[in-house]
């Protein structure tokens, strides 16, 4: 299986969703797939206790896509190596009663990981330019000053929530934050074949819901927003990935591999060393711990 380059998939000119292949076709099986994804993953843990120990960065992992699009099962297989300390995952749902009462990004913001630690947002702060253009009435529960109803949420609207997630990540990053943004590119035919899956295998039946064919019913809107907003916001600091999703296992592979080689260009996270006087030491602290045995 050929090596994954992170700028195959990495998003740094205006793209257009629908040429995208949402399958990367690869010489090697499932279980060639799986080991490969193992051998990253054990390099990945041990790279989040370097980074735990040193202290000074933090990773904010997005993570967006279609209904069935394989967010929770790469989370699974991704990082299940981790130390629980070093990392923790948001699944952002319908706002609740107290998040409504902040601004949109409220609850990402105090989401947002320690230093030393990973952070994955399942479903991200790009739900207030996805979701609720689809769906814009949704917006009307924020309360916001003149925005009394549908027809008061122009394009200028939308361009300004682009901005402030823009200036959002760009704050984040500029204090540690390192962003990496990733889209499961799935295909809709693919989409069905997962959503009639979770109908006909019984230990899958709790997955389905009837919204996910309500929204499947958008499809073409929500591409049309996806590709808006990838192009709009993949930046330097907070790069978008597309990445083809129709391949559970080489999805997860890729994402692995890409966190993998984007994290090695931090070549100062590294553990820290022991003061001197210390180390002068060691030898004094060894006695007397012996002594007390």
């Amino acid at each position: 299986m050929k090596s994954i380059d992170p700028n195959d998939f990495k998003v740094v000119q205006k793209i257009r969703l629908a040429k995208i292949p949402t399958l990367l076709k690869v010489k090697a099986d499932d279980e060639e797939k799986e080991e490969k994804l193992d051998k990253v993953q054990a390099k990945l843990s041990d790279f989040q206790d370097v980074m735990y120990a040193h202290n000074k960065y933090s990773v904010l992992i997005c993570l967006q896509g279609m209904d069935t699009s394989g967010k929770d099962s790469l989370i699974r297989e991704v990082f299940k190596e981790f130390n629980p300390r070093g990392v923790v995952v948001h699944s952002f749902k319908t706002p609740n009663s107290n998040e409504l009462e902040h601004d949109y990004l409220w609850r990402h913001y105090i989401a947002l990981p320690e230093k030393g630690k990973f952070a994955i947002f399942n479903r991200t702060h790009y739900e207030n330019v996805l979701v609720t253009r689809v769906h814009p009435e949704y917006v009307l529960n924020e309360n916001l000053p003149e925005i009394n109803s549908v027809e008061d949420i122009t394009p200028a609207f939308w361009e300004k929530r682009i901005e402030q997630i823009n200036n959002f990540e760009k704050h984040i990053a500029a204090n540690g934050t390192i962003v990496m943004k990733f889209y499961m590119h799935l295909s809709k035919e693919e989409q069905r074949q997962r959503l009639l899956r979770r109908l006909e295998e019984g230990k899958h039946n709790w997955k389905f819901s009837p919204g996910d064919l309500k929204e499947r019913g958008h499809w073409d809107e929500y591409q049309q927003y996806y590709e808006e907003a990838i192009n709009k916001t993949s930046t330097e600091h907070a790069p978008w990935y597309i990445i083809p999703a129709d391949d559970k296992e080489m999805s997860r592979y890729i994402v692995a591999k890409i966190i993998w080689e984007e994290m090695q260009k931090y070549t100062d996270i590294k553990e820290p060393e022991l003061d001197d006087k210390i180390k002068a030491n060691f030898e004094d602290y060894k006695e007397q711990l012996k002594k007390e045995s």
